[in-house]
């Protein structure tokens, strides 16, 4: 009886831990392939940046807002995108951080003057984009299949109070199950 007693408890705990801390976001669109495919479902780490916890009374004014570890190029971040019913979940790449100048040059990103490999695919686009100078508090993100990609190229630099967290893992289906780098 109390080893069933202690298992009951470890899996109401596991099931709060993944509750709180965990998100598991489905893909929609291409903007991530070859490594993210529409239909996926990835786990969010939640405090791979920031452990937040909302005031319900004041949502500008969290009861709790620790920093854990800075946002780095390359990272894959999920963060909040839109207002009212158009607010979903993007899924894409960080680029630059606050203080960069980002560019792109033929498709191939540069930041502050160098070339940006942090992508895992060479994408199909062959865009130029004038340098962007990325604001406090902000971050440059970019899909990396960029031809397909809604991005910071559309929409401009995200806010890093809507970074989520990092995508750490395919879940679903089992058959792509794999670690995001």
């Amino acid at each position: 009886m109390h080893i069933a007693g202690l298992a009951i408890q470890a899996a109401v705990l596991l099931c709060l831990i993944l509750l709180f801390f965990y998100r598991l976001p489905q893909v929609d669109g291409q903007s991530m392939e070859p490594q993210l495919t529409g239909g996926e479902h990835v786990l969010i780490d939640t405090l791979a940046f920031n452990l937040r916890v909302a005031n319900p009374m004041a949502p500008d004014a969290p009861i709790v807002d620790l920093r854990l570890h800075p946002i780095l190029r390359g990272d894959l971040v999920a963060f909040e995108h839109g207002t009212g019913d158009d607010r979903r979940i993007l899924l894409k790449r960080v680029a630059g951080l606050e203080g960069d100048k980002v560019a792109t040059v033929h498709g191939k990103v540069f930041v502050n003057g160098a070339q940006f490999d942090g992508f895992t695919d060479a994408s199909s686009d062959r865009e130029d984009l004038a340098p962007v100078s990325i604001p406090k508090g902000s971050i440059y993100v970019l899909g990396d299949n960029r031809a397909q990609s809604d991005d910071s190229r559309a929409f401009g630099p995200v806010p890093v109070e809507s970074v989520i967290g990092r995508a750490t893992f395919v879940v679903w289906p089992l058959t792509r199950a794999q670690r995001l780098r």
